[in-house]
């Protein structure tokens, strides 16, 4: 069962228009059953005029945990997997982009009283269970009284949807969500070091580095709140995970979309893992690393060794987006790690503006656990 609620700031007209100018080749949102605009087709197109992802470059907390307006789209992004106090598993999915609609130019800097703005803010969330996949959708300008990101307290919002800190500091926050049919507030504690993806923080996303990204998760997020339900409330606590990726073209053009994993082990390592498809399994580029509380890990790369990484569908099923693998094998032969996952529900397609596939997943074979999925490109 999928429900929809669609909040918007812009109209769908609005929206269009946006995501033509940003995202040449894409079609604007449409009815369910034609084609949309997808999360993977934001991220090819032109980066001229914006700033490049550099090798080498020292990322610096806790400004990085800001906005970058420079870059062409960003996120803050969020998932946990939660269990109620009556037992029953929920996933819950928070994340915030950035887009900028146009590069950054010398000109001065509207004042801070002004509409003007070329930066424009989308947020998405969702519960899952077994039976129901809940989700909503919020769009806005760059406003601080609708949406952006304030540095102390660290603060990322788009109207009553919030994120906020305590500090300067990412955590301890509370990530408040109200929607039409689910809200939830999550405390959301941390101990542990960031994670920087990739070397030092600089995410290759192609063999040839053609393109890449800024990107540093926290993987070990521990969790408390309530979640409301169709005007039922529960208490749920669980683990989180948090991604924070900027950039100016994250995919190329001849790169069709994205299959992405956080895995939370029962070893109490964590694991991030992706593949970018290409035209042929031969094309495909895949990265991850095993991550581990005290702030170490170990990166796993295709380029390095190509045969490290296996990443193959066991199961597919057709959806409101279209046929989707549902059902992984996950190999890392360094790491010893063989497992297989399935979706907590198959039926977990984001039907917003730009549609991708995401949910939470459980974990078997060398290890165990649960994690999320996402899908793009599909």
């Amino acid at each position: 069962m999928i429900s929809f609620t669609f909040k918007k700031v812009l109209s769908f007209s609005v929206v269009a228009f946006v995501l033509t100018v940003l995202i040449s080749a894409c079609s604007p949102p449409q009815e369910l059953g034609k084609k949309q605009s997808t999360i993977s087709s934001m991220s090819t197109g032109s980066s001229d005029g914006y700033s490049k992802v550099m090798e080498g470059k020292t990322l610096q907390f806790p400004q990085d945990n800001l906005a970058h307006d420079d870059f062409k789209i960003e996120w803050w992004y969020l998932t946990a997997n939660l269990t109620t106090s009556t037992g029953e598993d929920v996933g819950v999915q928070w994340t915030q982009f950035r887009i900028a609609l146009s590069p950054p130019t010398n000109a001065q800097a509207p004042a801070k009283n002004s509409w003007a703005t070329n930066q424009l803010y989308m947020a998405h969330a969702a519960v899952t269970t077994k039976s129901e996949h809940l989700l909503a959708e919020k769009w806005s300008r760059a406003k601080l009284q609708l949406a952006g990101v304030d540095p102390q307290p660290f603060q990322v919002h788009l109207q009553n949807w919030q994120w906020l800190s305590q500090s300067d500091k990412l955590f301890p926050a509370t990530l408040k969500v109200v929607g039409e049919q689910f809200s939830y507030r999550l405390m959301l504690t941390s101990q542990q070091p960031l994670q920087l993806q990739g070397k030092q923080g600089y995410s290759s996303k192609s063999a040839d580095k053609s393109v890449a990204s800024y990107y540093y998760s926290q993987p070990f997020i521990d969790v408390s709140g309530d979640i409301t339900r169709h005007g039922i409330t529960e208490h749920v606590t669980g683990k989180a995970w948090l991604d924070r990726e900027w950039s100016s073209q994250f995919l190329t053009k001849a790169q069709q979309g994205w299959d992405w994993f956080s895995l939370r082990l029962d070893d109490n390592s964590t694991l991030m893992m992706f593949r970018l498809r290409g035209a042929t399994n031969q094309d495909h580029f895949y990265s991850g690393r095993r991550m581990f509380a005290d702030g170490s890990g170990r990166n796993i790369n295709s380029k390095d060794n190509p045969n490290d990484i296996s990443m193959e569908p066991t199961q597919w099923q057709q959806t409101a987006l279209g046929k989707h693998p549902i059902a992984w094998r996950l190999r890392i032969n360094s790491e010893g790690v063989d497992v297989t996952t399935q979706a907590l529900n198959p039926n977990s397609d984001m039907l917003v503006s730009t549609a991708y596939w995401e949910g939470p997943i459980t974990i078997k074979g060398s290890h165990q656990g649960q994690g999320y999925m996402e899908l793009t490109g599909y």
